[in-house]
């Protein structure tokens, strides 16, 4: 079974790596979307994969550093291009939700990237 819990922020950053003719090079912003998919066995006593109250509550430190922050400036997000941003998720959610399978960052409702530890 997999379950989903998706959370949204908004931040600014840019992209130091790009050439200073990209967009992206600029400071600007985004509302993020973060989907936490978790894959496991449904429990027969809560009939959970996991809680999605345990989802909100491992994820919700990091949801404080990223919202409404310039990304740039979090320690580990010195170029947070999306897929750097789903692995900085993945290795600090992962320790405290070992279901966890797959980070999906939306920059966009129309682009994403999605980690899966590999």
């Amino acid at each position: 079974m997999r379950i989903t819990q998706a959370f949204t922020f908004e931040a600014a950053h840019r992209l130091p790596h790009v050439k200073q003719t990209h967009k992206c090079f600029r400071m600007h912003g985004h509302s993020y979307r973060v989907e936490l998919v978790l894959d496991g066995p449904v429990d027969p006593v809560t009939g959970f994969v996991a809680d999605f109250f345990d989802v909100e509550a491992a994820f919700a430190p990091l949801l404080d550093r990223l919202d409404h922050h310039c990304l740039n400036d979090i320690e580990g997000l010195d170029n947070p291009t999306a897929e750097h941003i789903a692995i900085w998720i993945w290795t600090r959610t992962k320790p405290l939700l070992a279901p966890l399978a797959v980070v999906r960052v939306f920059e966009t409702p129309l682009s994403w990237a999605e980690y899966d530890g590999r």
